[in-house]
């Protein structure tokens, strides 16, 4: 969330605005009923959410759920635990680069990387598996991609290198700047040897490779050179409750509203229903310098 745009003064949404826990849960259960198995809470960065370990503990008592969380981790060392304790079963976690600099000059954040480090060691130690998030963008820090593996080779935490994305308005994304998913790989195999792993499910976003020497895993995201939207199985709710059926959609359908005029729960699930059963987003297969000037929502405002 860059500070030039949401500073000191920036007028943020009223509490009264953001879907409590119990819509939150609500809607949950509803997706679920419809077919959903994983749910992720993200960001902006969910852990500044006061007591989510409590919609964590409400979410986890949902049968048959896949309950994840994606952080910037700058919180985690102190939440680790009582993440864990209230059910949640994995973490992502977003780490551009392992030098501190670079690190600070692409996610404008005043932790240092060792923060997020402690973060990563302090979820495994209470026993959530880690995936770490990178973001690649040539000339800021496509140097270290290398490095990156290297210091995750072994470690059991599943590593994911993502091309840039052109997603919101804000990022100055120029297709120059992307690295493309292929080079990622030959530059790590021509150092650690990798070996391509078949996808576990229809629409998995990540093409996963592992290490030949068995020291695990990495992962590429190809939303830019290799679009996957014929399989994408991904729908977004923001924090006031607007359904986005695309990352880069330009306008959400306000399920806040529904819950809040009494809908019943069959209501609500063929409103949910109808959206994404006419949805028609295809923003990563049509990309071009036409499509990349039209408005779009903010990761930060809905979710990665």
């Amino acid at each position: 969330m860059p500070k030039s745009v949401f500073g000191h003064e920036y007028r943020f949404m009223d509490r009264k605005e953001l879907l409590s826990f119990e819509e939150l849960e609500r809607v949950a259960r509803t997706f679920v009923a419809l077919g959903v198995e994983k749910i992720r809470l993200t960001g902006g960065e969910p852990l500044l959410r006061k007591e989510l370990e409590k919609l964590v503990e409400r979410l986890a008592t949902i049968d048959g759920l896949d309950l994840t969380l994606t952080t910037n981790a700058s919180l985690l060392a102190r939440k680790a635990q009582a993440l864990r304790d209230a059910g949640l079963d994995r973490v992502n976690v977003s780490l551009d680069s392992l030098d501190d600099a670079t690190f600070r000059a692409m996610n404008d954040v005043d932790f240092p990387v060792a923060r997020v480090l402690e973060g990563i060691e302090a979820a495994s130690a209470v026993g959530l598996p880690v995936k770490v998030n990178a973001v690649v963008k040539r000339g800021v820090n496509d140097a270290g991609i290398v490095d990156m593996a290297r210091h995750f080779r072994g470690t059991g935490h599943a590593l994911r290198f993502i091309e840039y994305m052109d997603v919101g308005t804000t990022n100055g994304w120029r297709l120059d700047d992307v690295v493309p998913a292929a080079e990622i790989v030959e530059r790590i195999d021509a150092v650690f040897p990798l070996e391509p792993v078949e996808a576990g499910y229809r629409g998995e976003v990540a093409q996963r490779y592992r290490y030949r020497d068995g020291a695990g895993e990495v992962g590429v995201i190809t939303s830019v050179t290799q679009p996957f939207c014929g399989d994408c199985t991904r729908a977004r709710i923001s924090a006031e409750g607007k359904l986005f059926t695309c990352l880069f959609a330009i306008r959400g359908t306000d399920l806040r509203a529904l819950l809040r005029s009494g809908a019943s729960d069959d209501e609500l699930r063929e409103a949910i229903a109808d959206v994404w059963t006419k949805r028609a987003d295809r923003y990563s297969e049509i990309r071009t310098d036409r499509t990349a000037e039209l408005p779009r929502i903010e990761m930060s405002y809905i979710g990665g």
